[in-house]
């Protein structure tokens, strides 16, 4: 294995790694600031020992003991090493290779929860939040966040900087909240998981379509946050959200990792268990008699898939009156670009290009590749096929995902 060949497969450690070392390290210091800066500093030692000794059998606990084996040195020099952290230096200085794994896995258990928890603390705006807690348990660079948010990175990287100082001369407690504050935070970290949850299912950026390890982590997550808050109807919506759309990631890539469209897919590759879980997770919500918030109507809508059997039985008339209703809680013109799309499949294509030509002058979507590239679908089903090449190429030159790039520029080529 050659240089470049061992430093990506570091990077792809690393992005799974990161968020629990963090975690890890921030019940330690107390300080996420700190924490990813410990982190990093794991990350540089690996990229200097592992392309010469080999990567070593379990990365994840090799990367998290020597920073935690960092922490404890930094402790000690500003003198600040309690018994804590002695037995700490004690435990890890006696950790054989075979303990590492079972031993950080009970330290690290409720520590990502805990974290999710702090980042979203009341005393940081709302974008500082999501954007933080993205960073530190998402794993996703600055770009990628900014990219989910149709902000510009520049902005995404100071929100984050301000955020953990805030976090650390407000001296916020490494806990799980209960009672009033707990639903007080609960929407943003629902919105954290949301979006956590979207990279893995269509990466923003990179060789791969999916990250099924972050949907994977983030659908843990969800159910987490199902156990400890059962009353909150939003956090089921979320979690029936993730179980369905986490059925169909095996089917969602060719042999190849090519992207195969939700009307390609074979569905019999689909889990039918986590469908189930899926539809077990709606009912919850209906036995809890409130009405439906967004991330139940989303559930909702890929029920509606999740439930037939063949593309011809979708039931696109219930979808898009289900995205009228998600539009009428949460306006937003990417759930209009989705209305588009059912209205088209339920009533023709005609139809949804008129809503999509009415939202080519939305500001926030001047870069959203989807745009362009549902225009292109719509007008190429319509037969007008020069300006669907134009729109397939144009949604090609916005993405920067090799895979998804390389899927409409096979799109654009059909329509010569």
């Amino acid at each position: 294995m050659n240089k470049s060949q061992t430093e990506r497969i570091i990077d792809a450690i690393w992005r799974i790694e990161s968020p629990k070392l963090i975690a890890g390290l921030t019940h330690m210091v107390r300080d996420v600031g700190l924490a990813e800066d410990l982190a990093q500093d794991a990350l540089v030692i690996a990229l200097e020992k592992w392309p010469v000794a080999g990567i070593p059998d379990n990365p994840g606990a090799w990367l998290m003991i020597t920073a935690k084996r960092r922490a404890i040195d930094l402790l000690r020099r500003k003198k600040r090493l309690d018994e804590k952290y002695e037995e700490y230096g004690r435990g890890a200085a006696l950790y054989s290779e075979q303990d590492l794994a079972s031993v950080i896995e009970d330290e690290i258990e409720d520590d990502l929860l805990r974290l999710i928890f702090m980042t979203c603390h009341p005393v940081l705006s709302q974008e500082a939040r999501v954007a933080l807690t993205l960073r530190l348990l998402g794993g996703l660079t600055t770009d990628e966040i900014a990219r989910a948010f149709l902000t510009a990175e520049s902005t995404i990287a100071q929100r984050i900087v301000r955020a953990k100082k805030t976090l650390r001369t407000k001296q916020i407690p490494f806990e799980v909240p209960v009672g009033d504050e707990l639903k007080e935070r609960l929407s943003t970290v629902l919105e954290v998981i949301y979006l956590m949850f979207n990279e893995g299912y269509s990466a923003t950026v990179g060789e791969n379509w999916i990250r099924p390890l972050l949907c994977q982590e983030a659908l843990r997550l969800g159910r987490m946050l199902a156990e400890i808050a059962p009353g909150e109807p939003e956090v089921h919506g979320l979690a029936a959200l993730m179980e369905f759309q986490s059925s169909r990631l095996k089917a969602r890539v060719g042999v190849d990792g090519d992207p195969v469209l939700l009307m390609d897919q074979n569905r019999a590759r689909w889990d039918h268990l986590l469908i189930r879980r899926g539809l077990d997770a709606l009912e919850r919500i209906r036995q809890l008699g409130r009405p439906f918030g967004p991330y139940a109507l989303q559930a909702a809508i890929s029920a509606c898939h999740a439930q037939a059997r063949t593309p011809s039985e979708t039931d696109w008339p219930r979808i898009a009156a289900l995205y009228e209703a998600l539009f009428r809680l949460m306006p937003s013109p990417v759930v209009e670009l989705n209305r588009a799309v059912a209205v088209s499949r339920a009533f023709g294509p005609e139809f949804g290009l008129q809503i999509v030509d009415e939202l080519n002058e939305e500001a926030s979507l001047k870069e959203y590749h989807l745009l362009p590239s549902v225009r292109a679908d719509l007008l190429f089903k319509l037969g007008r096929f020069a300006e669907a090449r134009k729109e397939f190429e144009r949604a090609a030159a916005l993405t920067r995902n090799m895979r998804e790039r390389e899927l409409l520029m096979k799109r654009a080529a059909e329509c010569t």
